[in-house]
């Protein structure tokens, strides 16, 4: 059922475009500080306590690690995992640099999905606009319907294939710790980004940062 969930997100994120417009699109910047807040509170709530149970420097370098590795993945996908995507409109081929790029991240963040931590909401929170805004814009740039389902549909597999292969290898278990502080930096680069890019001048508007209250509120209760 979760690996279902995660790829539903993808697939109600491209529904969503199928029936906006590009005056309602920018409504979810709201969502998007809603989501990157709820991200960055599981990561500070949950996946932070359970990476330092046993206090470790090195655990501060898999967390740098992987702060250091979303900087290098948004060379190639311009920032899309955070809303930001740029297609150019005159290549209509098959974009493999930027589905690479978010492959790999989508792939990342489904291994510290567990029973103990609510990461899965959190993962399907933060998929849904950001497939909305992907979508949106693959549609509106006039790609093939076919390029675009091929594109989301393997990107929608990615994050229930690393949860799937962190659930059901022995190997990946033992690196829990690791592989989860390295995915710890991914998020902490993505949603505290999500957070800055949603506000302009740097200041936060009143519904966002009531929504931003109000997503570290339930991630805190939940």
């Amino acid at each position: 059922m979760n690996y279902l969930m995660l790829f539903m997100a993808v697939a109600v994120g491209y529904l969503a475009a199928l029936f906006l417009k590009k005056k309602e699109l920018r409504n979810m910047e709201v969502f998007l500080a809603f989501s990157g807040a709820f991200l960055l509170s599981i990561t500070v709530f949950e996946l932070l306590p359970e990476v330092f149970a046993v206090p470790s420097k090195s655990i501060g370098v898999y967390i740098m690690f992987g702060i250091l590795l979303q900087i290098f993945l948004e060379f190639f996908s311009k920032g899309a995992e955070h809303g930001h995507v740029h297609v150019h409109s005159e290549n209509k081929h098959f974009p493999w640099i930027l589905f690479v790029s978010l492959s790999i991240h989508a792939f990342m963040e489904g291994f510290p999905i567990s029973k103990e931590n609510n990461l899965l909401v959190a993962i399907i929170i933060h998929k849904i606009p950001v497939a909305i805004i992907l979508s949106f814009f693959f549609i509106t740039a006039g790609y093939r319907r076919y390029t675009t389902l091929l594109f989301l549909f393997f990107f929608a597999l990615m994050t229930p294939l690393g949860s799937f292969i962190s659930t059901n290898y022995s190997i990946v278990h033992q690196y829990e710790t690791q592989i989860t502080a390295v995915v710890i930096g991914i998020f902490l680069h993505v949603s505290t980004t999500i957070l800055f890019e949603s506000s302009k001048n740097h200041k936060f508007n009143l519904s966002k940062m009531t929504a931003v209250i109000v997503a570290v509120l339930i991630a805190y209760l939940i």
